[in-house]
């Protein structure tokens, strides 16, 4: 028999309860596929009930009888109401099968038809659910589902515990939620089968609370409100769906600087406990939830005379978290603080606002303060603003300026120099810089409604077109407005024509019209004297130049680095800075590159210039994977695409450097993933420049994983997209050595060669030396192909220490395995009758170099060639890498500075290598000895040769 119940069809909310909890939610399902039981446990409005119907619809339907419950406050003191919902429906079914006693009990219990009760029919009540059970589960399976345990009845719950602890081997699973703080879930856990799994469902991320209200289709919300929403929810998904659906239903936004408005349905969560607060000790947590970092000391300040006792009565009520130590007062909840906030009238709002714009330390502080205290247009109010979010773009906090610059329009009378709207356009720059363009592009067309001046609109075009990004499509209809606008001032036509230079490349695929451009827009800025767009177009035209190889492009680098510098030019990810980085990694200077662009990356941090540090980060990850460090790329990159994925910015190009760093040391199929991602990215936006990156990320990843066929097909568009683009510098994609071995492997020798010896053209005219290298390493396959096997090795070995020196550690290791590949099928006898060819045919120098760059998808291929050949090896060597598994469960730096030892290097030598001191090193060593369960560097280097440590 099967329950009638509401789970068989597939809950309407299941996309809801994907958006991160995969995870969560495949470890459940596969813990009641081996036949065990969950308990979900989490705070109020983390998606337990979600996840537990879904649990229930996704399994149901493979156990005969599933049993449900779902309990509420109101009912909690009725006894037996849970076990009636749980066997009501089947009483009739089991009820024969039990004894006199049991039945009568049970019976009398669900039915209310007698008097029953845990004193007088303990026992008996107690076998009887167990029988049932098992009367049940003789049946087949069965699965008992309970909801919001903590509002079970007592005499169920005592019930149900008593049964599940002594099921054993009958086939009888329990799904169950509860409402838990903290680690409370102890005494449900021992009320639960032995073999039950403990589920804790946390806050979601920033990233998973906007993919949450975007499929709930709450779109129109700005990041920096979102980003509001997650501070404010704590990553709550109830609490956020309520903000987002409250904001989504206003007819109004919150004025920058003030909290979220909170729902009605969120209040009555959080202010009950309000009520038991003093009218004194309410008005000293108000003073607290308006301030940005309130201290006991800035209570006082405000005028609180008696805040210890007060903030002590709310942290007695649970509306203040108690601090062991430290002057900070913390609300237990952020939503606490900003449902008080939405309860208090504004005139009391104001009040409080007045008194900590004079408490406030910080001159910041001081003037949002100031500015949420008054009224209407104040031009002295005004200028204390701007001078904040002056000074909050100096600290590197452009997000607070670009909120202070809104509030200081808001208090600028129409007639004041500077007006309202040069005000907000200076915010929707500042918002650009953040990374919150949809923010800017907000502000920017506001002002494009009202603003008549041309400098200004323009001005307001720029930032539309730069909240764009790489879909520079989508704003492709701007530009003839904006022409317009800037009429014959050249210092206007400037900004329009570098924009164009974009265009050029991005949507027209044209790297010599994006070059004119670039140029034109150089001179008509120096002709209006805007040092500022005359480097930014420098930088661009550099960068396009050497891209394609122009003979130009050293001359032009060298213009943009020229005096006098603009130090946000110098530091932005398409400056000068960036430029030079780009010419230096193509010109492998490796070791210069990475000290540039990890100066840059530092500068950017300290600016907080979010679009440039996703950039740099993938700059930095894309070095050290050139360089061999593959295990410090494949963090680098996963950090750059967070970050994109955070922002909103950037995300084709950071998900296509992860593909290269995941097959290079991670997951292939993940790198397989994030490269298609990548392509879709740019193919959404028509983005022909990155579509190449993409695809030739996508390429190398399904080399990696075994499937040549597919490599061709990606690599061939590439090579197609490349020559439609103009594109003629084979260091920027390093993509044609990957396409030429993979026609070897698909039986293609004569394209690979014509390939080669095309590429290797363009090569030798700009002097790149690893390009060079790494195409002869191909041309040793074509000749192996051919059966010219004597002159392959040679040009192999050759190969692998040019590439050594010049410090391409990944793509020297390819080359001895590919060397060692040779060896092994040149040794084995041959078929023809032929004589094999001398020489050892080992795979330890290629295991070495590969375990040297942590590049585990490479080791994985020397196993299976181990595995699969006919040479006889060292045991160190057909080892699985001891060392490899033993790292994965150390901190990124942890395993770092680990790998490093195993190379051999000194302490003093990691230092310099990770940029961090001798001591950190020290430290971080002291560290991995605790956690490997070893006592020195000898046992590490241990590790790496595959043995066992005493």
């Amino acid at each position: 028999m099967t329950v009638p119940r509401d789970f068989q069809e597939p809950p309407r909310s299941r996309p809801d309860l994907v958006i991160g909890r995969e995870d969560l939610f495949t470890a459940a399902r596969e813990q009641l596929g081996r036949g065990g039981s969950v308990l979900l446990h989490g705070p109020a409005g983390i998606g337990k009930s979600t996840i537990l119907r879904a649990l229930a619809a996704d399994y149901g339907g493979s156990a005969r009888t599933v049993l449900r419950c779902s309990a509420t406050e109101s009912e909690s003191h009725l006894p037996f109401l849970a076990l009636a919902d749980l066997f009501g429906l089947v009483l009739d079914e089991v009820s024969g099968q039990l004894p006199a006693a049991q039945r009568t009990a049970l019976e009398s219990a669900l039915t209310g038809r007698g008097e029953s009760t845990l004193q007088r029919d303990g026992l008996a009540l107690r076998l009887a659910v167990l029988s049932a059970l098992r009367a049940l589960a003789a049946g087949g399976p069965v699965l008992v589902v309970a909801d919001d345990l903590q509002w079970l009845d007592a005499a169920s719950a005592e019930l149900l515990g008593f049964a599940a602890r002594r099921l054993g081997d009958t086939p009888v699973q329990m799904l169950c939620a509860v409402r838990t703080e903290g680690q409370e879930y102890d005494r449900h856990l021992r009320a639960s089968p032995p073999d039950t799994l403990a589920v804790r469902l946390g806050p979601l991320s920033r990233t998973q609370v906007s993919a949450l209200l975007d499929h709930r289709g709450y779109t129109p919300l700005s990041r920096s409100t979102i980003r509001d929403i997650h501070r404010t929810s704590a990553g709550n998904p109830l609490f956020a769906l309520e903000l987002g659906r409250a904001l989504a239903e206003s007819p109004t936004r919150p004025r920058p600087g003030e909290p979220l408005p909170v729902p009605t349905s969120l209040r009555a969560l959080v202010l009950s406990r309000l009520e038991m607060l003093s009218d004194e000790a309410r008005r000293t947590l108000l003073v607290a939830s308006a301030g940005a970092r309130p201290t006991l000391a800035l209570l006082h300040a405000a005028g609180r005379e008696h805040a210890e006792a007060e903030t002590a009565q709310a942290a007695a009520l649970g509306l203040l978290a108690t601090e062991a130590e430290g002057p900070a007062v913390r609300f237990a909840h952020p939503l606490i603080s900003a449902a008080l906030y939405a309860e208090a009238p504004a005139q009391e709002r104001r009040a409080v606002h007045a008194a900590l714009s004079t408490a406030a330390s910080d001159p910041i502080e001081r003037a949002r303060h100031l500015a949420l205290a008054t009224t209407g247009t104040d031009p002295e109010v005004a200028a204390r603003l701007a001078e904040a979010a002056a000074l909050a773009l100096d600290r590197g906090a452009p997000s607070v300026a670009a909120s202070l610059g809104l509030l200081a329009a808001r208090h600028t009378p129409a007639d004041s120099v500077p007006g309202p709207d040069e005000r907000r356009l200076q915010a929707a720059e500042d918002a650009i810089t953040a990374g919150e363009a949809d923010l800017a592009r907000d502000i920017a067309r506001d002002v494009l409604t009202r603003a008549t001046v041309p400098a200004e609109r323009v001005r307001a075009w720029m930032v539309v077109i730069e909240a764009a990004g790489q879909a520079l499509g989508e704003v492709d209809a701007v530009f003839p407005q904006v022409l317009a606008d800037a009429g014959d001032d050249p210092g206007l036509l400037a900004l329009v024509h570098y924009q164009l230079a974009w265009r050029g490349l991005v949507v027209e695929g044209d790297f010599a019209e994006a070059r004119q451009e670039a140029e034109h827009a150089a001179e008509l800025a120096a002709r209006g004297g805007d040092r500022r767009t005359e480097l930014m177009a420098l930088s661009f035209q550099a960068s396009t130049e050497t891209l394609m190889g122009h003979p130009g492009a050293p001359a032009t680098v060298k213009r943009a680095l020229r005096e006098p510098q603009d130090p946000y030019v110098a530091c932005h990810h398409n400056g000068a800075g960036s430029a030079r980085f780009r010419w230096l990694i193509m010109s492998d200077r490796l070791p210069e590159a990475r000290a540039v662009i990890t100066a840059l990356l530092r500068e950017v941090r300290r600016r907080g210039m979010v679009e440039s540090e996703v950039h740099f980060l993938r700059f930095l990850a894309d070095t050290e994977l050139r360089t061999g460090h593959c295990g410090r790329a494949l963090d680098l990159a996963r950090e750059s695409l967070r970050l994109a994925r955070d922002a909103g910015i950037g995300e084709g190009a950071s998900a296509m450097l992860a593909s290269l760093a995941e097959a290079s040391a991670g997951d292939v199929d993940r790198a397989l993933a994030l490269a298609r991602e990548a392509a879709d990215h740019a193919e959404v936006d028509g983005d022909q420049m990155y579509l190449s990156r993409a695809l030739a990320a996508l390429g190398y990843a399904q080399l990696v994983a075994g499937d040549p066929a597919a490599a061709v097909r990606s690599l061939r568009r590439v090579r197609e997209l490349e020559h439609g683009l103009g594109i003629n510098d084979p260091a920027r994609g390093r993509w044609h050595g990957d396409l030429a071995e993979a026609l070897v492997r698909i039986g293609e020798p004569g394209e690979a060669q014509d390939l080669i010896d095309t590429t290797r053209a363009h090569a030798l005219r700009l002097g790149r030396e690893s390009v060079l290298a790494v195409l002869d390493r191909a041309e040793a396959l074509v000749r192996a192909a051919r059966g010219e096997h004597e002159a392959a090795l040679v040009r192999l070995a050759s190969v692998r220490d040019r590439l050594g020196r010049l410090g391409y550690g990944l793509e020297e290791a390819r080359a001895a395995f590919a060397l060692a590949r040779l060896r092994d099928r040149a040794s084995a006898p041959p078929r023809t009758g032929g004589t094999p060819l001398p020489g050892p045919a080992s795979y330890d120098e290629a295991a070495r170099l590969f375990r040297r760059c942590r590049a585990l998808p490479w080791l994985r291929q020397v196993d299976a060639a181990v595995a699969g050949g006919s040479t006889a090896v060292e045991p160190a060597s057909v080892a699985p890498p001891v060392a490899l598994d033993a790292l994965e469960g150390l901190a990124s730096m942890e395993r770092q500075v680990a790998s490093l030892v195993m190379e051999g290097a000194t302490n003093r030598e990691i230092a310099a290598r990770l940029f961090i001191s001798v001591k950190t090193v020290e430290a971080t060593l002291t560290r991995v000895y605790r956690k490997l369960g070893i006592r020195s560097r000898v046992d590490i280097v241990r590790l790496a040769a595959g043995r066992r440590t005493n």
